[in-house]
C-alpha cells in the first residue's frame, strides 16, 4: 500500500532548471521513484546533455529540452514537443529561478523586473501551458519552488523575496482554481542547503555559516537529497487531498524567532 502511494511509475515529470543544484536533487528523487524525467535548462545544451547522462547513469529514463521559461512562445512549443515525443506531462515542478543580491535603493529597475520575470512570471507561463492537458485528463500535480523568503525578508534580496512571496500566493490561487479538476498545486520552500553555490561560505569561521548553523534547530545545512521526499510526496497519490500548501524543508529555522533547541 505504501509503495503504491508514493510510486511515480508511468508518470512524466517536467522539472524546470533541473541541470544542477536543488532542481537536480528533486528531479533525481522523482526519477528514482519511477517517473519519466524531462530535464530543462536554458544556459547551454551541454549542461542539459550532461545532466541527462547523469540521470541515465542512475537508471532514470530522462530526456533533455532546452527552452527559456520566460518566453511564452518557446514554452508553448516545448510543451507541445514534449507531449508529442515523450508523453503527457503528469507532474510539473517550477524550479527555475535566479537571485540578485542588491540593496533595494541601489537596484536597477530592469534587474528587479528580471528576478520577478524568472521567479514569478515563468511559473505562471509554464503552468498555464501544462495545465490545459491536466484539466482535460482530470488529474495532475504542480509544485512551485518557493523559499523561506516567501515568509520573511532579508537584506539585499528584496526582488527575490517579492517574487517568492508572490509565488506563494500564486500557488494558493492555482489550487483554488484548479482543485475542482483533480489537480493538486503545492509548493516547497527550501531552507539553506549544502550545494556547490554555498560551498565557499560553508566553512568554519565564516559568519554566514555560523549564522545558519546556530539559527537552525537541526544545527546544520540541509543535504539537497533531503528535498527528494517532499517532491515525491507532493507528486504522488499520497498527496491527493493536499492543495495550496507550502511545505518548508528547512531544518526548523522558520519555527523559531528565539534561540533554537540546540543552543543552551
Amino acid at each position: 500500500m505504501s509503495t503504491e502511494l508514493f510510486s511515480l511509475k508511468g508518470k512524466v515529470a517536467l522539472v524546470t532548471g533541473s541541470t544542477h543544484g536543488l532542481g537536480m536533487a528533486m528531479a533525481k528523487g522523482l526519477g528514482l521513484a519511477g517517473a519519466k524525467l524531462i530535464v530543462n535548462g536554458n544556459s547551454s545544451q551541454t549542461k542539459i546533455d550532461d545532466a541527462v547522462a547523469f540521470y541515465k547513469s542512475l537508471g532514470i529514463d530522462a530526456y533533455g529540452f532546452k527552452f527559456n521559461v520566460t518566453d511564452e512562445k518557446a514554452v508553448e512549443k516545448a510543451i507541445n514537443d514534449i507531449q508529442a515525443s515523450v508523453g503527457t506531462i503528469d507532474i510539473l515542478v517550477n524550479n527555475a529561478g535566479i537571485i540578485k543580491r542588491t540593496p533595494l535603493e541601489e537596484m536597477e529597475v530592469e534587474d528587479f523586473k528580471e528576478v520577478i520575470n524568472v521567479d514569478l512570471v515563468s511559473p505562471f507561463i509554464v503552468s498555464k501551458h501544462v495545465v490545459k492537458t491536466m484539466i482535460a485528463r482530470k488529474q495532475g500535480k504542480i509544485i512551485n519552488i518557493c523559499s523561506m523568503m516567501s515568509e520573511l525578508g532579508r537584506n539585499t534580496v528584496g526582488a527575490y523575496a517579492a517574487a517568492k512571496g508572490g509565488l506563494k500566493m500564486l500557488t494558493q490561487n492555482m489550487a483554488t482554481e484548479w482543485a475542482k479538476h483533480n489537480i493538486q498545486v503545492n509548493g516547497i520552500g527550501p531552507g539553506y542547503f549544502a550545494t556547490s553555490q554555498t560551498a565557499p561560505i560553508r566553512v568554519d569561521g565564516h559568519p554566514f555559516n555560523e549564522f545558519i548553523v546556530n539559527r537552525t534547530p537541526a544545527a546544520k545545512w540541509g543535504d539537497p537529497d533531503d528535498l527528494a521526499g517532499a517532491a515525491v510526496f507532493l507528486s504522488s497519490k499520497a498527496s491527493d487531498f493536499v492543495n495550496g500548501h507550502i511545505l518548508y524543508v528547512d531544518g526548523g529555522i522558520l519555527a523559531t524567532i528565539g534561540k533554537p533547541s540546540n543552543e543552551n
